[in-house]
C-alpha cells in the first residue's frame, strides 16, 4: 500500500488520477508532479517503485501545500475575515454563500434544509387546535 502525505492512495488506480486522493492535488496539478518526480503518469499506483514513491512524496513536499497544512491555512483565512469583519467573514459566520451567489432560491447546500416559517402541517394543526380545546375547558 502506497502512502503519500498521510493518505492511503488506491492501488489499482493510474498514478495521475490516484494522486487526486490528496486534498489540495488535482488533475493537471498531479499531472504536473508526476512530470517534475520523472514518473510516467499513465503507471498504475501498484507499480510503482519504492524510489518513484520517493520522488513524488519530495516533490510535492517541496512545491505544494496539501492535507493538515493547506487545511489549516484556509481555516485560518477563513478565522482572519471573521476577526476584521470584512463581509465574506460575515457571510461565513452566517452560513451563507460568500462568493455573491443568490440566496432568494438556490443555495440549499449551503444554508441547509428548507424550513417552512408559518404554516403547519395536518398532524401539527390538529394537535395545536387539540391543547386549545383542552385548556379551554380546564377554565
Amino acid at each position: 500500500m502506497v502512502r503519500i502525505a498521510g493518505v492511503d492512495l488506491p492501488e489499482a488506480k493510474i498514478s495521475w488520477i490516484g494522486l487526486t486522493k490528496i486534498f489540495g492535488i488535482g488533475r493537471s496539478q498531479s499531472k504536473v508532479i508526476l512530470l517534475q518526480a520523472k514518473v510516467d503518469p499513465q503507471k498504475r499506483i501498484k507499480d510503482l517503485t519504492d524510489e518513484e514513491v520517493s520522488r513524488i512524496q519530495k516533490t510535492i513536499e517541496g512545491s505544494k501545500k496539501v492535507e493538515g497544512d493547506l487545511k489549516q491555512e484556509i481555516r485560518d483565512s477563513i478565522g482572519r475575515h471573521k476577526r476584521i469583519g470584512s463581509y465574506r467573514g460575515k457571510r461565513h459566520a452566517m452560513n451563507l454563500p460568500v462568493r455573491g451567489q443568490r440566496t432568494r432560491t438556490n443555495a440549499r447546500t449551503k444554508r441547509g434544509k428548507r424550513v417552512t416559517i408559518g404554516a403547519l402541517k395536518k398532524e401539527a394543526f390538529a394537535k395545536m387546535e387539540q391543547t386549545k380545546k383542552t385548556t379551554e375547558t380546564k377554565s
